[in-house]
Order: C-alpha cells, then sequence, then structure tokens
C-alpha cells in the first residue's frame, strides 16, 4: 500500500509535457538577439505605412477626386480594389521570402511602390491617359502588399525573442492599418473639399484640388524613393544567429506546407474567422467616406473617424501584444473578447445609420464612438491572429501561413468591392456585412481548439 502511495506521488510529480527523445537528443542551438532588430523592424514598418497610405489614398478624398479628375464613384471603388487584386501573386512573394529571404522580396515589393508612385504623379494633361496612369500606379502598390502584410511574424520570429515575438508582430503588420490611417487625415486636411457655388468658384476649386493632389503624390513619391534607397543599402534578411530554437529550426516545404493547411480543419476555422471580418472591414474602411455620407458627415469628419479607428486600432493591437508576450497561451481568450466587442460595436453602428427606423438617437458623438470601436477592436486582432496561425500550424513556414490567410482576407475585400461598384447608389448593406462579419467570426472562435506547437519547441528545448 505504502509502495503504491509512493510510486503515485512519484508519477504526479512527472511534468505533464515533456520533449520527445528525438528533441531531446538535439544539439543545443547557439542564439543571441541582435540590437539591429529594431533598426530592421522600423525599416520594415515604415515602408508598409507607406504602402498602406498609398492604398487608401483616393477613398478619403473622393469627393474632391470625382470633381479635380473626373471620377465616378465606381472608380474610387476600383482604385481602392486594386490592393486586392495586388494579392494574386502571392505565392510568388511568398516563395522568394522563402527562397531568397525577406531582403529580396521587400527589395522587389519598394521597386514596385516606387515605379507605382512615379506613374501616379506623372501630370499628364490627357484626363483619360492620367486616369490610366492612377489605375497603373494604385495596381503596382498593390503588388507590394503579400510581403507588406504577410512577413510581420516572419521578421518577428527571424529576429525577434520568443518574448517579444507577438509585440514585434504587432508593429510590423499595423504600421500598414497606420499608413491607411494617415491617409484618413492627411487627404482631406491637405485637399480641399468641393465647393460648386459658382461657375468661376468651381474651376478656381477644381484646379486647386488638382495642385493639392498633385503636391500630395510627389510628397508620397519623395518618402518611397528615400526607403527604397534605405532598404537597398542596408536590409539584411536575418541576423548571424538565430534567436530561439524555432528560428533555427527546419521547415515544412511548399508542397507538404499546403497539403497541411488545406487538411486542417482547425486552420480553415481560424483562418475564416480571421479573413471574413478583416477583409469585409477592411474594404468597408477603404470607402468610409462614401458611407459616412447619407448619415450627413462631412469628408474631413469621415477622414477623423477613420484615423481614429485605425490608431486607435494599432495602439490597442500593441498594447494586447505586449500583454500576450508576457502572458502566454490566451490568444484564443483576448480575439474572443475582441470580437465579441466588435460584434457589439458594428452592430450599434449599424442601427444608428438606421435612427429613421430604429429611433435611436444619431448624434456624431454616437456615430464617432461606434465606428471608431469597431475599427479599434477588428484592427488590434491583426497580430494576435497571425500569431495564433504559426502556433496552430508550425511548422509550416510563417510567410506561406500568413500568405494564404491574407489572400483570403483580401478576396473577400476584392468581392465587397465588386459588388460595391455595381451596387453604390444605397451602401447600407455594406452595414450589416460588417456586423454578419464580425458575429460569424466570433462564432467560429469559439468553437475553435488552440494549440501552442512552436512555443512548446521554445519552452521545452535546451538552447
Amino acid at each position: 500500500m505504502g509502495a503504491a502511495s509512493s510510486a503515485a506521488a512519484e508519477a504526479e510529480r512527472q511534468p505533464l509535457l515533456v520533449p520527445s527523445h528525438a528533441e531531446a537528443r538535439r544539439p543545443p542551438v547557439i542564439s543571441r538577439v541582435f540590437g539591429r532588430r529594431w533598426l530592421v523592424l522600423g525599416l520594415f514598418s515604415t515602408l508598409a505605412l507607406m504602402q498602406g497610405m498609398v492604398w487608401n489614398f483616393w477613398g478619403p478624398i473622393q469627393n474632391s477626386a470625382v470633381q479635380a479628375f473626373g471620377f465616378t464613384k465606381s472608380d474610387i471603388a476600383v482604385l481602392v480594389l486594386w490592393g486586392p487584386v495586388g494579392f494574386v501573386p502571392w505565392l510568388l512573394f511568398m516563395w522568394i521570402m522563402d527562397k531568397r529571404g525577406l531582403r529580396a522580396s521587400l527589395l522587389l515589393s519598394a521597386f514596385f511602390m516606387l515605379l507605382g508612385a512615379v506613374l501616379r504623379s506623372i501630370p499628364l494633361s490627357d484626363p483619360p491617359l492620367r486616369r490610366w496612369f492612377i489605375h497603373g500606379g494604385q495596381l503596382l502598390n498593390g503588388l507590394a502588399g503579400p510581403t507588406i502584410m504577410c512577413a510581420g511574424p516572419f521578421l518577428s520570429t527571424t529576429w525577434f525573442a520568443p518574448d517579444q515575438r507577438a509585440t514585434a508582430t504587432a508593429v510590423a503588420s499595423l504600421f500598414s492599418y497606420l499608413g491607411g490611417a494617415v491617409a484618413y487625415v492627411a487627404g482631406p486636411l491637405v485637399v480641399p473639399a468641393p465647393n460648386g457655388t459658382t461657375a468661376m468658384t468651381a474651376s478656381v476649386s477644381e484646379q486647386s484640388m488638382r495642385d493639392q493632389i498633385q503636391l500630395v503624390l510627389y510628397a508620397e513619391l519623395a518618402i518611397i524613393a528615400v526607403l527604397f534607397a534605405a532598404v537597398l543599402l542596408y536590409f539584411p534578411s536575418r541576423p548571424p544567429l538565430p534567436p530561439s530554437v524555432a528560428a533555427a529550426s527546419q521547415r515544412l516545404s511548399y508542397r507538404s506546407s499546403m497539403c497541411r493547411l488545406l487538411s486542417n480543419l482547425r486552420f480553415v476555422m481560424i483562418a475564416l474567422a480571421y479573413a471574413v471580418p478583416t477583409g469585409v472591414i477592411a474594404g468597408w474602411q477603404g470607402v468610409l467616406d462614401m458611407v459616412l455620407t447619407p448619415a450627413r458627415v462631412s469628408q474631413v469628419d469621415a477622414g477623423w473617424i477613420g484615423f481614429w479607428s485605425t490608431v486607435g486600432g494599432c495602439v490597442f493591437g500593441v498594447a494586447m501584444a505586449r500583454f500576450a508576450d508576457s502572458i502566454r497561451g490566451m490568444l484564443k481568450l483576448i480575439l474572443v473578447l475582441m470580437l465579441a466587442g466588435a460584434s457589439l460595436s458594428s452592430t450599434w453602428f449599424t442601427l444608428t445609420c438606421l435612427s429613421s427606423y430604429t429611433h435611436l438617437p444619431s448624434t456624431a458623438a454616437i456615430l464617432y464612438t461606434s465606428c471608431i470601436l469597431v475599427g479599434i477592436f477588428i484592427n488590434s486582432s491583426v497580430p494576435i491572429f497571425l500569431e495564433l496561425f504559426i502556433e496552430t500550424v508550425y511548422p509550416v513556414p510563417e510567410g506561406i501561413t500568413c500568405g494564404v490567410v491574407t489572400f483570403m482576407a483580401n478576396l473577400f475585400t476584392g468581392l465587397m468591392l465588386f459588388f460595391l461598384s455595381f451596387y453604390c447608389t444605397d451602401v447600407s448593406w455594406l452595414n450589416w456585412c460588417v456586423t454578419g462579419s464580425c458575429i460569424f467570426s466570433l462564432v467560429l472562435l469559439l468553437f475553435f481548439r488552440e494549440s501552442y506547437d512552436r512555443l512548446y519547441l521554445d519552452v521545452f528545448v535546451s538552447v
């Protein structure tokens, strides 16, 4: 009896999770974290900021663009649509990142951004030709999207220690959203809104709007040129020594990775939970001025709403990522709370916009609050989702995993903007799409079973 009790007590003292024999026999990995990682992260994030700013340039100033260049609302929707279209060759960029390193992939993306900025900035006098050049520039900027939006987790794993990975992923992935937020403010503040009180005033106003738009295009071109030169001169693909065991471990091949992703039901669930709301809300925010115009919100006010919703999401996202680094293994709980908040705030915003039917109070403060909360909850969930993807399907390479889910999100963005180009008279259906996507994601998250395979490797394998 005593022997049995002693054996049971000894069994209870054994760890529940132990490394496998192969992991135990693995030679220790010499790791080191380099201070230059912050320079690499800063350069990548600044380039991401400019890519997001260029993508969201036309939406916040759609009224001015319509009068200055003769654009239609369908043109504005297509200009935003070029961002998702640029994700079509995402697998090529992920292959370059995996085989040639992040430097090669980022340098190619920066070159596309530079060439696109040049095309957008050429001051042609022929309006139809100028329109084609602007569309071409937006498409080239969209081609930089796969690397900019998918490389964050790869960069954080390659350069940062396990207790800093989520924070680095948040900074790298959210700066493109921050660029969109800057566009919400910079465009309406620099470019005057149309007035059209008299024929002469309208003529002067159109010329003024064209000059100011051209000024912003030149400024963006100059910044992108400097960033391209910086990436060309200094942007190493990886540090001399890996920062962790996971960074030094072997990954699956492309074919094995795709088979594993498509056959993993848990990955499909969490990928849809991410792609549907983020894709829908990205398109919704890209035409936020169009959405808020029926509520008698001016172009400048709509820009400020988009700005604070995105900036709030970026700040809150970095804070939650830092919290996730401090208390590991709680990514699902964080996401459930975020999507619950997004579902409530999006429902509030949708019903407020229908105040003539719901008889709910519709004031500027309520529209500001509800719309900003939607952006905060959804945008801040992006880096948490990306980290959960990597943990769920490890050792699939980070670039492939994030490329698949980001392509799915852009697919939903493209579908919504495609329908918007045909149904742009009454856009209230966009608000219902946002609400439905948040609730759909929350339901999938509640049934999702989380796992932390990469974290297990870093914790239980000796470094």
